[in-house]
């Protein structure tokens, strides 16, 4: 089995701050532009160094959205930053009016996504942005799964031509891939070979996916673990590749059951080749107040989940 290693923990946020920062000194077409929320996205590196090219909007997301649109029909290539909750549901008309349907090249950076948010609450908190990002059209949707990857994923959202939709969150994490792996969007990454179940995960549950193919080899079981950081376009032929190597999958996302990356995996399999699959994800429900280790631990978002699983994917597949 392919042994990661984590080598210190990280927010994703972080990575986000790093790359938008890198990729304002490659590219002078590249602004920033938050609702009164610099310091939680970490651009106050992107601030300092660029401050004719950042843009504190206050707590007014719907009008930052119009002038990032209005910015990339000059030229520019505006990053958006606020918490999912926010640049989501709240502006969800203009998203659509103003950078999907005219395919703005707008790049929206969400931190605090899902429920590792934690003792903010269900206000907070979003289990359903992916869903909502998902039924734009021409949208693009990464979840990259650290901070290196995060860093990785924002330098590629900037040379992508049209809208992006970067998920990303608060609590330091696992940081486990190579700092210097680039990130291409629409592309799978498997991360171990496997050839009794298929564990696909994005975001915060890659760490766990790995975690749970180490118990699940200690017990004999082959567990293939797939990082799918672009949620849209799905690498729909490494998605194939695998259900046909090991016929039983997981998929596993800190979101909600609906729309996420369990049904744009499950619509594949259904169109092109059936398999067994199991779903890891917050189900049907808002989030709650707590601790992130706690919640992912009450909505059945850890190793330990997965696991189990696994277990029932390979129980159906006999």
């Amino acid at each position: 089995m392919t042994k990661y290693t984590d080598t210190g923990k990280k927010d994703t946020r972080s990575g986000f701050g790093a790359g938008l920062l890198e990729a304002g000194k490659a590219d002078s077409r590249i602004v920033a532009l938050t609702a009164d929320l610099k310091g939680s996205l970490k651009m106050n590196a992107f601030a300092d160094a660029f401050p004719e090219r950042f843009i504190q909007c206050g707590i007014a997301e719907a009008n930052m959205v119009g002038v990032a649109a209005g910015l990339a029909i000059t030229g520019k290539i505006p990053f958006i930053g606020s918490f999912a909750e926010f640049v989501t549901g709240r502006v969800y008309d203009q998203l659509r009016q103003e950078v999907a349907y005219g395919r703005t090249n707008v790049k929206i950076a969400s931190s605090h996504a899902g429920i590792t948010l934690g003792e903010d609450g269900a206000t907070h908190q979003t289990m359903e942005d992916i869903a909502l990002m998902r039924a734009l059209p021409e949208m693009v949707v990464l979840a990259p799964c650290d901070y290196n990857e995060t860093l990785q994923a924002t330098l590629a959202a900037a040379r992508w031509e049209g809208p992006v939709y970067l998920r990303f969150g608060r609590p330091a994490v696992p940081n486990f891939t190579p700092e210097d792996r680039p990130f291409e969007i629409g592309k799978a990454w498997v991360m171990n070979e496997g050839k009794d179940v298929s564990i696909i995960a994005c975001g915060h549950l890659v760490w766990e996916a790995l975690q749970a193919a180490q118990e699940l080899e200690a017990e004999g079981i082959s567990a293939e673990v797939v990082n799918m950081a672009t949620i849209k376009p799905l690498d729909e032929e490494a998605l194939l590749a695998t259900a046909a190597k090991t016929g039983a999958l997981v998929v596993a996302e800190e979101h909600n059951m609906a729309g996420g990356l369990g049904e744009a995996v499950a619509g594949v399999l259904a169109r092109r080749q059936p398999a067994w699959v199991e779903f890891v994800n917050g189900a049907d429900r808002f989030g709650q107040s707590g601790t992130p280790s706690a919640l992912m631990a009450a909505y059945g978002l850890d190793a330990q989940h997965l696991v189990a699983a696994a277990k029932r994917a390979l129980a159906r597949k006999k």
